[in-house]
């Protein structure tokens, strides 16, 4: 059946997004539900889509039927895992056409408008995509533990592991090291306590206080976002040849990092075109073997 809706998901391991467009662009509905990180939970965030897909077209005044006459992409946190690939091949909504890629995915052809270019997103974690035109090479994404080069949390806990070190005058004291160990009131022994459970969001939560430090003038500050910032710079010279065009910082850190990255690094970077629904509509209007005139 010749679709006449578009339908882009943006699954996230925070929240789930859903904009629903007619073949010329015109906006339908656009909603908003929970987690869809196909990784780490993938029934709830399967749930979670399916959940969001009835909601977006009960918003636009549609029955769920017409979910038979829509292309629908979806970019889904985690579906860059090979094990999980295969799983999501037996989910099938009644769809006219369907494709299922990462976040990171959509996130770039929005960035660029489908042109060839490359995003590396930096939030709590990182990943980057480049697509050449032809197809797209995914970068990192593996992990707290493994990767997430230049992202919050790796960040955070270089900062622990400093305010640790300055505590036990390995290195010398400063502002933000004093800081961070009060949070845990100088207490080695409480902080060791918190790791157990902390997630990656929770190392992450002491980014704004790095921050704040650093343009203060700490030192220690200074060094662990000159490190992050030495990170990301790896991340975009790769993507850079990956993709033979220009790369897009998108996520929670991408503008307040900025000014510290090197020269060679900032003139790579371009302003995102759009954002990571935008993109996934961009891929689900080629799914159309038909296309309308504008």
């Amino acid at each position: 059946m010749q679709p006449h809706y578009l339908l882009g998901i943006d699954g996230g391991g925070t929240q789930c997004r859903a904009r629903l467009t007619d073949l010329q662009g015109h906006l339908l509905a656009e909603a908003t539900g929970g987690p869809a990180n196909v990784w780490s939970a993938y029934d709830a965030a399967l749930a979670s889509v399916d959940q969001l897909i009835g909601l977006v077209f009960l918003q636009a005044g549609l029955t769920p039927g017409a979910l038979a006459q829509t292309a629908l992409v979806a970019g889904l946190a985690g579906a860059n895992v090979a094990s999980v690939q295969k799983r999501l091949v037996s989910w099938q909504p009644a769809c006219a056409a369907l494709q299922v890629v990462s976040d990171v995915e959509i996130a770039c052809a929005g960035a660029h408008a489908g042109a060839p270019g490359a995003v590396f997103i930096i939030g709590t974690g990182s990943q980057g995509a480049a697509w050449d035109g032809e197809r797209f090479t995914l970068l990192g994404g593996w992990g707290f533990a493994l990767s997430d080069q230049g992202a919050g949390a790796e960040l955070g806990r270089r900062a622990l592991r400093m305010a640790l070190l300055a505590h036990e005058s390995i290195i010398p004291p400063g502002p933000l090291t004093r800081q961070l160990m009060a949070q845990f009131s100088d207490s080695p022994e409480t902080m060791l306590l918190w790791t157990r459970s902390a997630t990656p969001a929770d190392w992450a939560r002491v980014v704004p206080q790095i921050f704040a430090a650093a343009n203060a003038g700490d030192r220690h500050a200074q060094d662990l976002l000159r490190q992050t910032a030495a990170d990301i710079g790896l991340m975009v010279r790769r993507l850079t040849a990956l993709s033979s065009g220009p790369v897009a910082l998108m996520g929670g850190i991408a503008t307040p990092i900025q000014p510290w990255l090197d020269e060679a690094t900032q003139a790579q970077l371009v302003t995102p075109q759009g954002d990571a629904l935008s993109g996934a509509l961009i891929l689900a209007r080629q799914l159309t073997p038909v296309r309308l005139p504008i």
